[in-house]
């Protein structure tokens, strides 16, 4: 059997299960609600599923297994970071964002602040924010695709692109739950067989040890000093942080009935990528052994693909290599379509409404309709499908690193204090997401630009939250302190409504 009949078969499987589920779920999809967030009725099992499959990103199948084969155990900050980040999300967050009845961030920040100019700098926040990290995505399916079946790699992002622009424009939120949810179990069971069965090729060889650059494979994130004690405790505070501040996925406790169904939702989120993360450093340590060619290729990000067929020869070899090219392509096309979602809604709130009549329901909720989400699902894919086809080579994990950190650096201190502190006003917001958006953005546009200095500043610039999220939190709170004649009239009022149970309303 020719070796990339499986990967073949396997990307065209997926994406064809892909569009049929999300031909299924439009027929659930008719309101304007239905496409921005499911009419608010999403369940928490279903809901923790689809919160999965979007949020376990190309950084999470390809990347992670990648960074500890190159970096060691110190890298596993990655994953334990993604994870951690939806227990602040928890404690902190879910609920009260949830009661907030808001259907993007842009609008919350508006109903709390009453202010249009805090809204809009928070819509272009999510756009950037929404392209940084899609354009891992589609540079990750370019790889996968070239690995397998040994395609071009722009034909990776033009394939992902069209399956989430037709599946996105079908049926919205609605329609988009059924297919991550799917697509979290496909890819935890591409993850988890194609291990058991590489370990217990492992023990029949013997169980060896590692062979290559043992030495080397306990160093610290930054090879240690100063520098690497800064990049390790930035990196812990921009992934723990940045969750609560990604698009993709605070849209989804929107789409809970009420609040303590967002908790319940996270609570499972919480088990199901404990599960899945149990998996990628065992791909890692028999990469050690195994995969001393993919190692010296300096393209550690295709381990996980070539891992297979480097412990097992044969069509035995090729069928798990096809599987895991299931589960790395269900990666991209999940937290894509989740990123398309979010951004697409902003979009529609704020920019297409005013370009494209209303469709669907008129009596749905928000500003525009059904025509004018289709409108900016277009604009929200194909132009980080272009960004991705001109740039080459940044690593995965680096760029949703970077997503995260400017994501800390802004919607976190934003959410933390407007659900928590009465005191913030729209002066002080402003404050805030330009400090941390500037600062955090400038770094991660210098760092994809490839301007990489040596010694602390380039350790600045590759892990900047450390900087920029307590610059933006004490720009927030200074600027509101000084313009406390500003504070909404409504902020009290507001706050009870977001830590009252939905009982006691009315």
């Amino acid at each position: 059997m020719n070796s990339s009949v499986p990967g073949l078969v396997a990307v065209i499987a997926v994406s064809l299960v892909t569009l049929a589920i999300g031909t299924w779920g439009l027929r659930f999809s008719r309101t304007t609600s239905d496409f921005f967030v499911a009419s608010r009725s999403v369940r928490p099992r279903l809901n923790a599923s689809a919160i999965g499959g979007e949020y376990l990103s190309a950084a999470s199948f390809l990347g992670i297994a990648g960074l500890l084969l190159v970096g060691g155990a110190e890298m596993l900050w990655y994953p334990v970071g993604w994870t951690a980040g939806y227990l602040v999300l928890l404690v902190l967050v879910a609920a009260p964002l949830r009661r907030s009845g808001a259907y993007t961030l842009p609008d919350f920040a508006e109903a709390r602040l009453g202010s249009r100019t805090v809204r809009a700098v928070c819509s272009l926040l999510v756009v950037a924010i929404g392209w940084l990290y899609l354009i891992p995505q589609f540079e990750g399916a370019g790889i996968t695709l070239r690995a397998a079946i040994g395609a071009p790699e722009w034909v990776g992002p033009l394939v992902v692109g069209g399956v989430v622009l037709a599946n996105v424009t079908s049926g919205g939120m609605r329609s988009i739950t059924f297919v991550q949810a799917f697509q979290y179990w496909l890819k935890l069971t591409a993850m988890l067989v194609p291990a058991f069965v590489l370990i217990v090729v492992w023990w029949g060889d013997g169980r060896p040890g590692v062979v290559t650059g043992a030495d080397g494979w306990s160093v610290p994130v930054a090879g240690g000093g100063g520098i690497g004690l800064y990049t390790t405790y930035s990196l812990i505070i921009g992934l723990f942080l940045g969750t609560m501040g990604l698009p993709h996925v605070v849209v989804r406790f929107y789409t809970n009935p009420d609040g303590r169904a967002a908790r319940r939702t996270t609570v499972v989120v919480l088990a199901f990528l404990g599960l899945f993360y149990l998996w990628p450093p065992v791909y890692a340590a028999l990469g050690r052994v195994y995969g001393e060619r993919v190692l010296a290729s300096g393209r550690s990000d295709v381990l996980v693909l070539e891992l297979p067929r480097l412990m097992v020869d044969g069509l035995g070899g090729d069928l798990l290599t096809g599987l895991v090219t299931a589960g790395a392509f269900a990666a991209f096309l999940s937290t894509s379509s989740g990123l398309a979602i979010a951004v697409s809604g902003v979009l529609t709130q704020d920019v297409t409404s005013r370009m494209a009549p209303l469709g669907g329901d008129r009596g749905g909720e928000g500003r525009g309709g059904v025509a004018a989400f289709r409108v900016a699902a277009v604009i929200a894919v194909v132009i980080p499908v272009v960004v991705a086809l001109s740039i080459r080579n940044v690593g995965v994990a680096q760029s949703v690193g970077l997503a995260f950190a400017v994501a800390a650096s802004t919607f976190a201190p934003l959410l933390l204090l407007g659900i928590w502190w009465r005191r913030l006003t729209d002066v002080g917001a402003l404050a805030g997401l330009v400090v941390g958006g500037l600062g955090a953005g400038g770094a991660a546009i210098a760092t994809i630009a490839g301007y990489e200095p040596g010694g602390w500043t380039g350790a600045l610039l590759a892990q900047p939250a450390a900087w920029s999220v307590p610059l933006a939190l004490v720009a927030m709170v200074t600027a509101s302190l000084l313009t406390a004649a500003r504070e909404p009239a409504h902020a009290r009022r507001f706050l009870v409504r977001l830590h009252s149970p939905e009982s006691l309303a009315g």
